[in-house]
């Protein structure tokens, strides 16, 4: 019944939106000149057009078209649903307007010649402000789906730990996350990002889960991509959230769980060495630290991931935990295990949407998560959230690119 119910709904709130969109174009466009009217209209019908042409096509066989056209006809829904939606506020801000002037006027006799003035210069610049700012998402979400989705941008943060062995000093850790290999169309460009992050000599790469959407098999056609990822000290990983399969509609429990082994075993035949509630040590010259993985710990998400098991007898100086959901380290990390020195997550893709500029940041998904992106400092811990590799849902990114993380360990002093 809940399955039913939800596109029903969903149909019905795009269909006022629509319509309420409609009608305050309508009642402005019969006053402009004729090539901004038929502008105006042929942009909201395109929009129309493609939403109307996608919900049906997601709903019916959203489950059996490949992913990446599956992210762009949601990106098209998601294209017109903001446009219309922006134009929206600014049309009910309209109209709060005048009923509080037709309220005005009726129990304290104002005057009506100059309350329809105001109301008509005070309507006009709402709708052209409306029309503007819903030109925004119009224009640049477009352009991000085409620009952005494989603009691979270098990060280069730099941690001190006064506990690291003198012969890691200035250790390179390279650090991808969030694959979604199901959602990429260009394997060219793919490739490119991996030219990028191999140029970078690592000497341990880190990958921090969500390899697929969804299915395991999704990876076929890019393990002779990133099976190309190689470091002298080895290429470790655990598993995200979506890499369990839990956003699938599956025959049965036991092909879903065929799916998950098949999963693990693409990470093996990739030569990454998965980490599932376990640890290992990176080893130099006698010196080693700890590496310590676990399976999938969100909060809000799926949680099977077993922090106490993994790092029992655990004995090195540094410790470095792998772990898909920043969430992870406020819930438990920092608070049970103190001794972990950095932690490295993924998972929010920084929305792919948002704006970063001289040291500051801002994207929507900082509504749901206080840490989302980048380098953040608890005392003496650490956690690193990379931006993701890859990209789900809109299949674009804007502002924030997708990121191959380049962090130095260095020794600190206390």
């Amino acid at each position: 019944m809940r399955s039913v119910l939800f596109p029903i709904i969903l149909i019905a709130i795009l269909l006022l939106l629509e319509y309420y969109a409609y009608k305050g174009l309508k009642g402005a466009w019969d006053r402009y000149k004729r090539w901004h009217k038929n502008l105006l209209k042929s942009v909201f019908l395109v929009l129309t057009g493609m939403a109307c042409i996608s919900l049906p096509i997601l709903f019916i066989w959203g489950g059996s078209i490949p992913n990446w056209a599956t992210n762009f006809f949601f990106g098209f829904i998601m294209l017109n649903f903001l446009a219309k939606l922006i134009l929206a506020l600014f049309l009910v801000v309209d109209d709060l307007r005048r009923i509080t002037l037709w309220v005005s006027k009726r129990y304290h006799r104002t005057s009506s010649t100059s309350s329809q003035e105001e109301g008509i210069s005070r309507s006009a610049f709402l709708l052209k402000t409306g029309v503007v700012a819903a030109a925004v998402p119009t224009i640049s979400l477009p352009i991000g789906m085409f620009v952005g989705p494989y603009k691979y941008t270098l990060h280069h943060p730099t941690v001190s730990l006064p506990n690291l062995p003198a012969v890691f000093d200035g250790l390179k850790v390279v650090q991808i996350s969030d694959i979604h290999a199901g959602s990429f169309y260009d394997k060219s460009a793919v490739n490119k990002g991996i030219d990028l992050l191999l140029a970078q000599q690592p000497d341990v790469i880190f990958f921090t889960g969500d390899l697929v959407n969804n299915i395991a098999s999704e990876m076929d056609d890019y393990m002779d991509v990133f099976s190309r990822l190689k470091a002298p000290m080895g290429v470790y990983s655990v598993l995200g959230n979506h890499d369990y399969g839990d956003y699938h509609r599956w025959n049965s429990e036991h092909e879903k769980a065929a799916n998950l082994e098949r999963l693990k075993e693409v990470h093996k035949e990739l030569g990454w060495r998965l980490l599932l509630d376990e640890h290992e040590y990176l080893e130099k010259d006698g010196a080693r630290i700890g590496l310590i993985g676990v399976q999938n710990w969100g909060k809000g998400f799926h949680q099977i991931g077993n922090l106490p098991q993994a790092a029992r007898n655990c004995k090195a100086p540094v410790k470095l935990l792998l772990s898909h959901d920043p969430t992870h380290w406020d819930e438990e990390v920092t608070k049970a295990f103190k001794d972990i020195d950095v932690t490295f997550s993924g998972h929010t893709h920084g929305a792919q949407i948002g704006v970063e500029t001289g040291g500051f940041k801002w994207s929507p998904v900082s509504l749901r998560y206080d840490k989302w992106a980048g380098l953040y400092q608890k005392e003496n811990q650490y956690l690193y959230i990379n931006r993701g590799y890859g990209f789900l849902g809109y299949p674009g990114r804007i502002g924030i690119w997708p990121e191959i993380t380049v962090m130095t360990l260095n020794k600190g002093y206390a």
